[in-house]
Order: C-alpha cells, then sequence, then structure tokens
C-alpha cells in the first residue's frame, strides 16, 4: 500500500491501528493530545502535516462525534475509520464530502466468523447465544484499569459499547434488530463507573431469539457464538480459533491477533473485501440497540427499533 494514514488517538487500539498500518506499507502519522516527540498535538496539525488519504478515529467513544465533525467543517474528503461504537449516543452523522465511512468492527474479517457464516450459508437462524467476557484488569497490561476509558461512563466505556462487536456480529448475520429487554449495571468489584456486566435478549429480522452476555468480570476469557437453525448448531470459539457443526470434530485455525485489523484497513483502502465493512446505516442500527438496552434495563420493558 502506499496510502499515506493519519491515526488520531494514541490509546492502545489507535497504537494497533498505527502499527497494523504500517506493516502494511502505508505512510503513518499520528495525533495525541498526550503529545509525544513522533505525534501532531491536535487533528488541525495532523491533516496539514500528513495531507492523509485517510483518517482513522482512535479516540476515547464519546469524542467521535466531534472529531467527525472536525473533519467534515474542515472538508477532509479521503476515508474514514471510526473505532466502533461509531458514536456514545444516538446522533447524527454530519455532512460531509468522505470518500468513505466505515465502524472498526473488524471481528467481520476474523477468519473464525467469516467460515460461520459460510457454513451457516444464509439458513434462517432460530435462536442465537453470543458470550464475550474478559476480566478488565487484564486488558491492557501493566495499566491500571481503572485510569482507562473503559471504566469511565463520561468517556463512553463500559461493558455495553466496548464489547459491541457482538451486536454487530448479529446485525452482519440476521439483519437489523426488531426489539430488546436487558439486564446490566456496575455489579462487580473493579472499583469502575461504567458497567461490567449487560445481558440483552433481542428479536432480529432474521433471528427471532437472541441473547447477549458482555461482560468484564470472565477471568478465563471466553468468546463463543452459538446458533441453532432448523436443520444444524454451529458453534465458534474465538479464543480457541474453531468452528463446529453439530458433532462434526471443530474445524481448526491459526490465527494473528491483528489479522482481521489488517483485512478490514485493506477493504477500506483498496475495496478487497469492502463488502464486510461496518457501514453508516449498521453501526447507527448499533448504537440505536445500545441505547435501547440501557433504556430496557432502567424500565424493565421490551424496548422497539423505531
Amino acid at each position: 500500500m502506499t496510502a499515506c494514514c493519519l491515526v488520531v488517538g494514541q490509546g492502545s487500539i489507535g497504537r494497533r491501528h498505527r502499527s497494523v498500518l504500517t506493516r502494511l506499507g502505508c505512510a503513518v502519522e499520528a495525533v495525541s493530545r498526550r503529545g509525544g516527540a513522533d505525534c501532531h498535538p491536535d487533528l488541525t496539525t495532523g491533516l496539514r502535516a500528513a495531507t492523509p488519504d485517510c483518517v482513522v478515529v482512535a479516540t476515547e467513544t464519546a469524542d467521535h462525534a466531534a472529531t467527525l465533525g472536525a473533519l467534515a467543517v474542515g472538508g477532509f474528503a479521503g476515508r474514514v475509520l471510526v473505532e466502533k461504537p461509531l458514536f456514545a449516543v444516538p446522533a447524527a452523522v454530519p455532512v460531509n464530502r468522505f470518500a468513505a465511512l466505515a465502524v472498526a468492527y473488524q471481528l467481520r474479517f476474523h477468519p473464525v466468523l467469516q467460515r460461520l457464516r459460510d457454513r451457516l450459508g444464509g439458513a434462517p437462524v432460530l435462536s442465537a447465544q453470543f458470550y464475550v467476557g474478559q476480566h478488565l484488569p487484564d486488558w491492557r497490561p501493566g495499566r491500571d484499569h481503572r485510569d482507562s476509558y473503559s471504566a469511565r461512563a463520561a468517556l463512553g466505556g463500559g461493558a455495553l459499547r466496548d464489547l459491541s462487536h457482538e451486536l454487530d456480529l448479529a446485525d452482519w448475520l440476521f439483519g437489523p434488530w426488531r426489539r430488546v429487554a436487558a439486564l446490566g449495571g456496575t455489579w462487580g468489584a473493579l472499583g469502575i463507573d461504567s458497567d461490567d456486566t449487560f445481558s440483552l435478549l433481542a428479536e432480529f429480522a432474521g433471528c427471532r431469539a437472541a441473547t447477549f452476555q458482555l461482560n468484564y468480570l470472565d477471568r478465563r476469557t471466553r468468546r463463543e457464538i452459538v446458533l441453532n437453525t432448523a436443520e444444524h448448531t454451529l458453534c465458534a470459539d474465538l479464543i480457541a480459533g474453531t468452528v463446529a457443526v453439530d458433532r462434526e470434530p471443530p474445524e481448526r485455525m491459526t490465527v494473528d491477533r491483528d489479522d482481521a485489523y489488517a483485512a478490514m484497513h485493506r477493504a477500506l483502502l483498496e475495496g478487497t473485501g469492502a463488502a464486510d465493512l461496518c457501514d453508516v446505516a449498521s453501526a447507527l442500527r448499533t448504537v440505536a440497540l445500545v441505547d435501547a438496552a440501557e433504556r430496557a434495563a432502567h424500565s424493565g420493558v421490551w424496548v422497539a427499533n423505531g
């Protein structure tokens, strides 16, 4: 690749994007409010110095809307990738001249999930179970988890938003959500003010009953999906790297943790596999589902889409 990319935000995810893009052969510059000899201090300076083909927005979730707004007002006409979720709360995407806008739900490109979708073959799903859990103190070794944005609700942290990959995967597999009920809150002893657990029961266009368990508490670290159709049961384990159908021996895959990121960036910059990118419409549905789940948990009633 010969693209020039500007990565806005140099937390752990921003550094990952920067590393992956560099390995893909891109010229990469960065913006960080924390400063640093190799970073521009603000977006305006970074845009002027780098004249990038692509901007990656990897700031805290609560800052995404403002950064997109600044890019739009500034007339940026390149490609934009925003870290997930698109927004912390439902909002309109600003009128812009972007060549493309996608959201970084890179698990759509994970080989295990690509294989799961292939084996599903478009069959209607009767029930689905999504489970993801990892102990938050293990996320960023060497850093106190209580100092991270994940621990702070005001910055858009919390299990529901941090782990919204599963909600996006359901949209990718089943289409739009129709209604949701939920329970969630800060129930553990992690010393954080964001939610550490959320459980959802939702109906989608292509799945009558999907359950989601998203948490910061699981000390084993698990990410698993189970789908039941009229003819088969399909299971994906992203930690073990396996896909199994019925009682068949699991199909195992060797996956580097950055493979999905690399495939996503190639899709945005080169068009290879672009159909699997999370577009604005899908991303906004997931933001709406997050908001609806919070309202459902607060009210104790079902919340419908629209």
